[in-house]
């Protein structure tokens, strides 16, 4: 049986206290563990921006935004790697309209 995909994008806020070989390192973790199970169709590092309102206080992140193909399963191990990860401030995965 044919596993269902789906578009989704993903936009996770990153500590910036830890370097940026560690921001570097995050990026890739998740650039790795998308591509393993789906098909990455676009990477946007936005870069660091200032946070709307303070997180642990900070008021910066490093943000990236990934466009990507996967099986509609693979989201919440996605989600679930997301939270347990020390370094990711914040993140969100929505599914794109086809």
């Amino acid at each position: 049986m044919e596993k269902k995909t789906q578009s989704y994008e993903t936009l996770f806020v990153v500590d910036l206290t830890n370097g940026e070989e560690a921001v570097q390192g995050l990026i890739e973790k998740f650039k790795t563990l998308i591509s393993s199970e789906g098909e990455i169709t676009n990477v946007n590092e936005w870069g660091k921006r200032r946070l709307a309102y303070p997180i642990n206080d900070l008021t910066e992140g490093y943000y990236v935004l990934i466009d990507f193909t996967a099986p509609t399963s693979f989201t919440v191990e996605l989600e679930r790697v997301f939270n347990i990860t020390e370094g990711i401030m914040r993140s969100i995965v929505v599914a794109k309209e086809a």
